[in-house]
Formats: structure tokens, C-alpha cells, sequence
């Protein structure tokens, strides 16, 4: 009974809904985009926003300083303008006077007011407060100044104070945990504040059924507007769905009751594409096919801490040793037999092509060559694997067939590789306290910039993220001189210095660089893909 009855509350609401977007519509001229999230939402508070699920609702309710365009390039967003000191220390931000927060009970005649620069300041001082516990802390901490790192000079000059320069700063301020709140709501609620989001995106909060149904309306007082002077966002609203299963998520879809699906999942992948990597003709009526590069480097890590009792005595401390399995198989058949073609070898590196740094013209990765792979082994002392000892690959189960892929490929080099299927929270614990000697990881940028790969291979940084727990002075100098870089050229040119050492040293495989894939129904535009497989939904229409 309860279930109905939770049922027939969530139908009233969504008829709400309907009515309310906006009067002056009828139901079938209003443009409500339509979305799965398998995974479910657990909080609409930017200081949570650390899964994508997270991430891709926080995005439709707020704003940060600044966003970055099609291309990865960092604009404006609530700052028009900013200015860096010399010494790269002094961050100085120059506010737009147009932004207010969503009309709200918690304001004055429950209207919106200004955003100001001290919003900024609260958001900011919010997010690495202890007694907050947001998991993104680690965006300011130990780069920001220990006195006063966020101060407002007027309302609309905001100042970020760093320790020491890193210029990657401007792409992490992109991330939702930098994205302004109002003091008075997260007062008002507390650590409801998540269930009871007040923003200024281009969407707000009309209704939140955890687990069946999120719907959001349309903010009519949207500060940003499109190339010819439109007002966004074009739709009137957004409707979640929380369907956990991707097979009922699928059929969903070809019923039209999803505009689009994100990912490719088994149970549906070889309905939809050919072996190829094609949509299939029977699905070109009513469906497109979008893709574009992913910033996720797929790997295999290798432990290479030589004081670590697994490495100590182990053949993965001789760098010819772990050159072997990386040319020991073959990138491109891998991806075409186990992803229907979607990813691209990685033979560049471990930095991802969709970056502005990437250049696979100067940094050459590896390529299958099982004759180089063989000598090395033998130059190295385990000709045909003799004395190889037996080591475990650690994967989860959902790349066990890319770990079989691996398993065979490598035993054909005469190397006794076993194979261990364990939980992903396990293989993270293992990884993060060097238990794990051989393991499958993937690397999702959280900002555009070859510094958030990079990162995993300074030797100050622990685990994470640097789960091989690499060390090399030279990568170390380069990795220091980098972040106090302002010329972004003289800086990409030390990233690639550093993807090179990497490549030459390799405590790590590159498998291949993602792809992120959509599947949008015809009608649909403006849900173009990007590298960092955000959801951006302020252009998008509904024909």
C-alpha cells in the first residue's frame, strides 16, 4: 500500500509539474528533457558533488567563477574577468552584477538576491572546513594560503590568496565543489542543504523523490545568454529517472521515454553497434550516435616502491621488465574486439588525447611488438618467462574480459600471470596502501589539465594518487617547475618532458584513451559530448 500510495504522490507531483512550467504552454509544446541516472543521486549539495551522478545534477543548479568552452579553454562564467599576480600567487576576480540566487523562501519576499564576492568567500571557506567534510577539501588544501585565502576587497572583487603558485587553479575552480551557495539557505538547513539546494543555474529544484524522481524547472532570471543573444536555458525542465537497471534503461530509450543514454553497458552494446563501432541502420530513424575523446587513461599499474616487500625480489623493478607488457599486446585489437571500437589506443603516453597539452606527434607511447617484447624479456633474464614468478593482475569484474584479453597475451610471452576478480572498493584499498603489485586502474580528469594525470606520479604525493608510489627526481623537478608556470606553451612543453619519463620508466600500462559515447534521439540537439563527459543542458532544445 505504501508503495502505491508513494507512487500516486510522485504522479501528483510530476503533474504538478507539467502545469507549472509554464502557463501560458500547453503539455505538448513543453520542452522537458527526459535522462536515466542507474547509479542514483546522494546529494544535491556542490560541496558532495564528487560522482558523476552528483555532478551532473549540481551542474544544472549552479555556477562557480569560471567554466570551460567546447575546446577545454577556461571562460568566464560568474567572474567576467580575473587578473593572476606576476608571482602567481594573487588570484583576483572581477564578479558579473547580473547573477542572483534562485527565488527562494530563505530571501527577502522569497526573491533571489545578487550574488556577491562574500558568497564566495563563505562558499569557499565552507568547503575546507572540517566540520563541513566535504571530499572536496583537497581543491584549496595545501595550495591556498594559511591566513585568509579567500577575501572580498568590495562585492564585486573577489581574491584568492595561494601558499605557494599553481597555475592549474583556474581549471580546478570548474569543479562543482567551487560553485557558490548562499549562507542563508545552508544556515536554514544544515546538512539537509543537500535535499534543499538554492543556486543560480540555469535550472532549479521543483521536486526531489530520492531513489524515483527528480524534476527540474526552468530559472527564468538566468544571468548567461546564447551566441545571438538568447536567454538560456532553452528547456523548460528536466526530468531523472532512477531506473537501476541498464536493460529496462535501454528499452526505455527505443520507447522513447529517455531522450538520451550515456556509456555503453553489455547487456546493451551489441543491440546498438556493429563490431565497428557503428550505430546499426536499424536504430539511424530514431537515434544519433555521439562521441568524442573521454579524459579517462584506462591502465595497469605496477608497484615500483623497491622497498616494498612485493617489489623487492620481483621482476616488475626492472624497468625492461615492465617495457615487456607494454609492448607484450595489441591496443587496437583489444579495443575492437572488447569495446566495438570505442576508446583509442593508448600509444601516446599516459596523458589522454582531448587535452590541449596532448601531442602524440612528441610524446611516442608504446605499440604492440611481441619480437621487441620478447627481447627485452631476455635481456632483462627471463627468456620464454623462466623464473618469472607467478603474479596476480587485480581487476574488477566489470573488465574481467580485458583482463582475460591481457592474462592470454602476456602468457603467450612465456609470463605467469593469474588473474583475480575483487569488489572495486577492495582493489582501491589494496591500491591505496601498496598491496597491490599489478593492478587495472583508470584515471578520470577532475579539471582539464595534463596536471591532474601528472599528479599521480610526484613522489610527495601519496597514495592516492600515486598508487605505483613512483619516484624520480628528474619527473619531480619538472612536475615542481610546471605548476609555477604561467605561459601555458612553456608549460604544456614540460608536460610532455614528463609524459616522456613515464613512457621511458612505465610504472604504468596505458591501455587506451575512453571515448565518451551518447546515444540521443533524434530531435534532440545541442547534448554534444565533451572530454570531461559533463552534462550541459543550458542549449540544448527539443524539436
Amino acid at each position: 500500500m505504501y508503495g502505491v500510495l508513494n507512487r500516486l504522490v510522485i504522479c501528483f507531483f510530476v503533474m504538478q509539474f507539467f502545469a507549472g512550467c509554464n502557463n501560458k504552454k500547453t503539455d505538448t509544446d513543453k520542452k522537458i528533457l527526459k535522462y536515466n541516472q542507474a547509479s542514483g543521486i546522494s546529494s544535491l549539495d556542490p560541496a558532495f558533488a564528487r560522482d558523476q551522478a552528483n555532478i551532473w545534477a549540481v551542474h544544472q543548479l549552479f555556477n562557480g567563477l569560471v567554466q570551460f568552452d567546447k575546446q577545454l579553454n577556461i571562460v568566464p562564467a560568474i567572474a567576467k574577468s580575473w587578473t593572476i599576480a606576476e608571482d602567481g600567487l594573487t588570484y583576483i576576480f572581477h564578479l558579473r552584477n547580473d547573477v542572483f540566487f534562485h527565488n527562494h523562501e530563505v530571501f527577502q519576499q522569497n526573491k533571489g538576491r545578487r550574488v556577491t564576492a562574500q558568497d564566495f568567500v563563505f562558499t569557499f571557506n565552507r568547503i575546507i572546513d572540517n566540520a563541513t567534510a566535504s571530499p572536496g577539501a583537497w581543491i584549496f588544501n595545501g595550495k591556498v594560503a594559511n591566513e585568509n585565502p579567500f577575501s572580498a576587497i568590495n562585492d564585486s572583487t573577489f581574491v584568492i590568496q595561494l601558499k605557494s603558485p599553481f597555475r592549474p587553479m583556474l581549471s580546478i575552480l570548474t569543479i562543482e565543489y567551487a560553485f557558490v551557495v548562499p549562507k542563508e539557505a545552508v544556515e536554514k538547513y544544515g546538512k539537509d542543504f543537500r535535499s534543499n539546494p538554492v543556486g543560480t543555474g540555469p535550472f532549479q529544484l521543483k521536486v526531489w523523490k530520492e531513489g524515483n524522481v527528480l524534476i527540474l524547472v526552468k530559472n527564468d532570471h538566468y544571468f548567461e545568454k546564447d551566441a545571438q543573444g538568447r536567454a538560456l536555458p532553452y528547456l523548460d525542465g528536466v526530468k531523472v529517472s532512477f531506473i537501476e537497471s541498464k536493460e529496462t534503461q535501454y528499452l526505455k530509450f527505443l520507447q522513447g521515454d529517455i531522450d538520451f543514454m550515456s556509456g555503453l553497458d553489455k547487456s546493451y552494446i551489441n543491440e546498438l553497434l556493429s563490431a565497428d563501432g557503428k550505430l546499426k541502420p536499424k536504430h539511424a530513424a530514431n537515434t544519433e550516435m555521439l562521441k568524442a575523446p573521454y579524459l579517462n587513461t584506462e591502465y595497469l599499474g605496477i608497484l615500483t616502491d623497491t622497498t616494498n616487500d612485493l617489489v623487492k625480489k620481483h621482476p616488475f623493478k626492472n624497468k625492461l621488465v615492465r617495457q615487456a607488457i607494454n609492448y607484450g599486446f595489441n591496443r587496437a585489437e583489444m579495443i575492437q574486439y572488447l569495446r566495438n571500437g570505442i576508446g583509442l589506443p593508448a600509444n601516446s603516453g599516459f596523458v589522454p588525447a582531448g587535452l590541449p597539452s596532448f601531442d602524440s606527434v612528441q610524446v611516442k607511447g608504446y605499440y604492440f611488438d611481441k619480437q621487441k617484447a620478447t627481447k627485452l624479456l631476455i635481456e632483462a633474464g627471463y627468456r620464454e618467462g623462466k623464473d618469472f614468478p607467478a603474479t596476480t593482475l587485480f581487476v574488477n569484474a566489470a573488465y574481467e574480459d580485458l583482463g582475460v584479453y591481457i592474462q592470454q597475451q602476456l602468457t603467450s610471452l612465456g609470463l605467469n600471470i593469474k588473474l583475480e576478480l575483487v569488489p572495486p572498493a577492495f582493489l582501491r584499498e589494496q591500491m591505496a596502501k601498496s598491496k597491490a603489485l599489478f593492478f587495472r586502474g583508470s584515471w578520470i580528469a577532475d579539471y582539464p589539465d595534463a596536471e591532474s594525470y601528472l599528479a599521480m606520479f610526484y613522489s610527495k604525493n601519496a597514495s592516492p594518487p600515486n598508487y605505483t608510489r613512483f619516484n624520480n627526481a628528474t619527473f619531480d623537478m619538472l612536475y615542481e617547475k610546471s605548476i609555477a608556470e604561467n605561459d601555458d606553451a612553456t608549460r604544456y612543453n614540460l608536460y610532455r618532458q614528463m609524459d616522456k619519463i613515464l613512457v621511458e620508466e612505465a610504472p604504468v600500462v596505458p591501455l587506451f584513451y575512453d571515448e565518451v559515447v551518447r546515444f540521443v534521439r533524434k530531435g534532440v540537439t545541442g547534448l554534444e559530448p565533451n572530454a570531461m563527459n559533463l552534462l550541459e543542458l543550458k542549449e540544448v532544445s527539443i524539436q
